[in-house]
């Protein structure tokens, strides 16, 4: 390693997605009035893959996922899902994705079954009863699925955020920390449902997460956002020759603290 020599901004992509991406991002900016919350980003992600998003908090990732649903208007710049341009095309392709974190509550007084059963009405979910059945087999959620939202404990909150953002069966999931706040043996279950829900359907996965063992376990390819800008974008293994380290949460504390990747100084 050579420290203390900072790493190039926003490198180009050494990932490249050949034919329909996705999600296609480019040249994108988000100003909120004079900070940059996301600075000038492009990327291409290949349908049936995982890729990790990577930064500390303030990176822009949040920001970024924002963007790509459609809640966030950018300053500049374009995203398009599933082939279509966002916002504009919006109502084309929300029913075909979906949003995953254990931060954003349900409606607290209505149990798990009511919650399921109303987010899979938004999404229009034919057979909704026997989805909703089918997720809390798969989720491990039948113990407490008549349980009020509120009574839930904190990894019981994140399966059924897990289980809502699935009850459409969709395309495309934008996951944030999925696996917070569970315990080693859950998390990797819920990890092992992921990858195969992945397999199973060609689903894409975009996860925003901090931990580096989660990513480098899921992810065929790592974004790395730091200050709102690209700092590199590779496989996971590519990173890690890149950056001369074993690990992703070492390759994070050098980003992080701005030392140089291997053989720039």
């Amino acid at each position: 390693m050579n420290d203390g020599h900072p790493i190039p901004a926003n490198p180009p992509s050494n990932a490249p997605v050949s034919g329909p991406a996705a999600i296609a991002v480019a040249r994108l900016i988000k100003v909120y009035k004079t900070s940059r919350a996301v600075d000038d980003i492009s990327f291409r992600i290949a349908p049936g893959s995982i890729t990790g998003l990577l930064g500390g908090n303030g990176a822009g990732k949040t920001t970024t996922i924002a963007m790509i649903m459609g809640l966030v208007l950018p300053t500049s710049g374009t995203v398009e899902v599933l082939g279509h341009p966002m916002p504009a095309d919006s109502a084309e392709v929300l029913g075909r994705m979906n949003f995953e974190s254990p931060y954003v509550d349900m409606p607290m007084r209505l149990t798990v079954r009511q919650n399921l059963a109303v987010f899979g009405r938004l999404y229009a979910v034919e057979n909704l009863k026997e989805r909703i059945a089918q997720l809390a087999s798969d989720l491990d959620l039948t113990e407490f699925i008549d349980r009020p939202a509120g009574k839930l404990s904190a990894g019981q909150k994140t399966r059924v955020a897990l289980a809502k953002a699935l009850v459409n069966e969709p395309e495309l999931l934008l996951l944030d920390e999925p696996t917070a706040s569970l315990d080693p043996d859950t998390a990797d279950w819920i990890r092992s449902h992921l990858d195969r829900y992945r397999r199973e359907r060609n689903a894409t996965i975009l996860l925003a997460s901090h931990n580096m063992q989660e990513v480098e376990r899921l992810c065929d390819r790592v974004i790395i956002m730091k200050r709102g800008r690209i700092e590199d974008d590779d496989s996971t293994a590519g990173i890690l020759a890149r950056y001369n380290r074993s690990n992703l949460e070492e390759v994070f504390l050098d980003v992080a603290r701005g030392r140089a990747q291997a053989g720039t100084a």
